[in-house]
């Protein structure tokens, strides 16, 4: 099947009413950083049955998939994408690779870069140089910085934090609060497995974390512990 076919699907499929609501959600008015997104009102569980019923959707129609201005096409796409990966041959997982960081334009709002990155970027780079995350911490696109971040999460899942906290150490200052929000959840989850490592990054940062980022970190904590850090007394 061809992307545009399965597109056309989508738009038979999708619930207006339920596209109304996910397109606020998701900050799609003007100036803000979804803005323009187009959603035909599909939810997550239903991409992930078409998936499963595209998954031998040739890579090119998969690129062009992802290029559709329709959000949950280029959901859907991404989905595929990560199926393609895990069972794919090495040729194969480093094309997805480098199709997936030429296209990081088109992976525009954090539930795209988060059904993803760890799965495609984290993957791929695990036994690999790193360089190329810390080229996308310091990209002048949102997006390729949540990936960077986000796609840490695969080793934090494999008990390797060194990674997420050097990429962390280099957003500290960045201005975007989806950045703040994706830090601190990693932070947090590195202290799910180990909070002496999560405690050590805090001690050295906290004072000059955003305080989004922060209060992301420290969720898990019990309350006490919680204050101390939002009142700069550790």
């Amino acid at each position: 099947m061809k992307a545009s076919a399965i597109v056309r699907l989508l738009q038979v499929l999708g619930d207006k009413e339920r596209a109304q609501v996910v397109q606020r959600f998701f900050k799609t008015a003007p100036g803000e950083y979804g803005a323009g997104d187009v959603f035909v009102g599909l939810r997550v569980p239903e991409l992930r049955q078409l998936a499963k019923r595209y998954q031998a959707l040739p890579l090119s129609e998969i690129i062009r998939l992802l290029h559709s201005p329709i959000h949950e096409a280029r959901l859907l796409a991404l989905f595929i994408l990560v199926q393609a990966y895990r069972r794919g041959t090495v040729p194969i997982q480093k094309q997805i690779f480098k199709q997936y960081l030429q296209n990081t334009s088109f992976i525009n709002n954090w539930d795209l870069v988060d059904a993803s990155a760890e799965h495609i970027v984290g993957a791929h780079l695990r036994h690999r140089r790193r360089s190329p995350l810390r080229t996308l911490a310091v990209s002048g696109l949102l997006w390729d910085r949540r990936i960077a971040i986000m796609a840490t999460f695969h080793y934090i899942k494999h008990g390797e934090f060194a990674e997420t906290l050097r990429i962390a150490e280099q957003l500290l200052h960045d201005p975007e609060d989806l950045i703040h929000k994706a830090v601190g959840w990693m932070l947090r989850e590195i202290g799910k497995r180990d909070r002496p490592a999560e405690e050590a990054f805090l001690k050295a940062h906290y004072q000059i974390m955003p305080r989004t980022m922060l209060r992301y970190a420290i969720e898990k904590f019990p309350a006490k512990l919680r204050r101390r850090y939002l009142k700069g007394k550790i």
